[in-house]
């Protein structure tokens, strides 16, 4: 399998993350590559035609995108049900989880594109807080939730997203306000699966 990845996504981070929780890191050839939304790369384009990573290329030439369904394969070829549960409470749990920190994922993104690739002229603050604003409501959400357990999609995705908002919005100081989460994001964060995913992107 051939993942076309960047270190400093959120997505592809979560689906290393999951791979390594899995046993699968080993089977996953990784190509690097760099694009934007006003910079495509020829290479993901042929493969997903909405031109984003992570795109996971399977050995017969099949394409799988986006974070949630290649986790979900990968889930299901480690013989399933271990990242995501099965069925019930549990599942629709994880899920929801993931919902969340896929949508802090969204709204952190598309601000690191507003500051990084739209011209300065051209920025929109009101744009801009509208996304934090999304980014702030949601970490309050996750600040009451009973994040111990099973270290499943829901977490993944949400240590993912902690993890994203350091790398890129270390000012916003998220933890201040956040205690539970806090120390739930630092416990976690000793997990191999973490550590060795954790981008070294200035």
């Amino acid at each position: 399998m051939k993942l076309y990845f960047n270190p400093a996504s959120p997505y592809v981070r979560k689906v290393c993350v999951t791979a390594y929780e899995l046993g699968l890191s080993g089977k996953i050839e990784h190509t690097s590559v760099i694009l934007t939304p006003v910079s495509p790369h020829d290479g993901v384009r042929a493969s997903n035609p909405i031109g984003k990573i992570p795109t996971l290329v399977l050995d017969d030439g099949t394409a799988l995108y986006d974070s949630p369904v290649i986790c979900e394969y990968l889930d299901a070829l480690a013989g399933g049900n271990r990242i995501f549960p099965a069925a019930g409470a549990a599942r629709w749990t994880a899920l929801r989880r993931q919902a969340i920190a896929d949508g802090i994922m969204d709204a952190a993104v598309l601000t690191r594109y507003e500051d990084a690739v739209r011209p300065k002229e051209l920025r929109w603050q009101n744009w801009v807080d509208g996304q934090f604003l999304k980014i702030r409501t949601a970490l309050d959400v996750l600040e009451h939730e009973n994040l111990e357990g099973a270290f499943d999609i829901g977490a993944i995705s949400i240590a993912c997203a902690l993890g994203y908002l350091d790398l890129r919005f270390a000012s916003e100081g998220w933890r201040t306000s956040r205690p539970r989460l806090a120390a739930w994001s630092a416990a976690v964060g000793k997990r191999p699966s973490l550590a060795t995913t954790t981008p070294a992107v200035p």
